[in-house]
């Protein structure tokens, strides 16, 4: 079992910067692969990023490369989600995922969620 906590979220300006982070508890934080997914109002979840296990494999939807990072601690159970350069259309509920195995992209593929924590980008 893994619990995940994700904190961070706020309401920030066009062009601004945020951190996420998702606490994990539970056995194996460093065997799970992790994701970041987000949902926005009216739409559906959708894939972020990811990173493996190490921290050495990380993949990124085409929106956000350049602008976000994924990165993890893993003495301390954290995954992290840098956000640079925030756009308004980067607003939405996002959520942090663990999977064990190999790093994806479909959220199915995934076993635990965090409860969300809410990203709002204003212009």
């Amino acid at each position: 079992q893994l619990q995940l906590v994700e904190s961070g979220g706020g309401l920030v300006r066009s062009g601004d910067s945020l951190r996420l982070s998702c606490a994990a508890s539970g056995q194996s934080f460093s065997s799970y692969a992790m994701g970041w997914f987000r949902q926005a109002p009216g739409k559906e979840r959708e894939f972020v990023a990811a990173i493996d296990w190490s921290g050495g494999d990380t993949y990124y939807v085409d929106s956000v490369k350049g602008r976000f990072t994924i990165s993890r601690d893993n003495a301390k159970n954290t995954v992290y989600l840098q956000m640079n350069s925030l756009k308004p259309e980067d607003t939405a509920v996002y959520y942090c995922a663990a999977r064990q195995g190999v790093m994806n992209i479909r959220d199915g593929l995934y076993n635990y969620w965090g409860q969300g924590t809410q990203v709002t980008v204003s212009s």
